[in-house]
């Protein structure tokens, strides 16, 4: 089993990336948000759909240069509370700068603002199976 470290420096590489981490969850406390480090950073148990069986690993997504983290729609007082992760998407605003928002299932949104995109995917640890196949409107 391999583990994936990914780098996305574009829109084609944030989009790997959010296919890598769609129905990923994390905890809201595990996120951090690093203002003098300018990072923003979240650990995941991820679900590995490049994978031939149900498994899910523990990752960190990690985005760098970031200049604020917001949020619409997320329980941030509830640091126990767990989201899953839908998708991934970037908006320039003053290009190389921009947006990604990270889409939640419940339709939560958390925006990150960047001054590019620099975001890196890291699996850590040993697979693990799960018998919770993620599954979407339409499948």
């Amino acid at each position: 089993m391999s583990k994936l470290k990914l780098l996305a420096a574009d829109t084609s590489d944030l989009e790997v990336i959010a296919s890598a981490v769609q129905d990923a969850i994390f905890q809201i406390g595990q996120t951090r948000f690093d203002k003098d480090g300018r990072s923003f950073t979240l650990r995941l148990s991820r679900y590995r759909h490049e994978g031939d069986k149900p498994q899910r690993i523990e990752s960190g997504l990690r985005f760098d240069g970031v200049m604020s983290v917001s949020s619409q729609a997320v329980a941030t007082e509830k640091g126990e509370a767990f989201a899953v992760i839908l998708g991934l998407e970037f908006t320039a605003t003053d290009s190389p700068a921009g947006h990604v928002f990270l889409r939640l299932a419940g339709g939560g949104t958390v925006r990150i603002a960047v001054e590019a995109i620099d975001v890196t995917l890291a699996d850590h640890g040993e697979a693990r199976a799960t018998k919770r196949i993620p599954t979407h409107d339409g499948e």
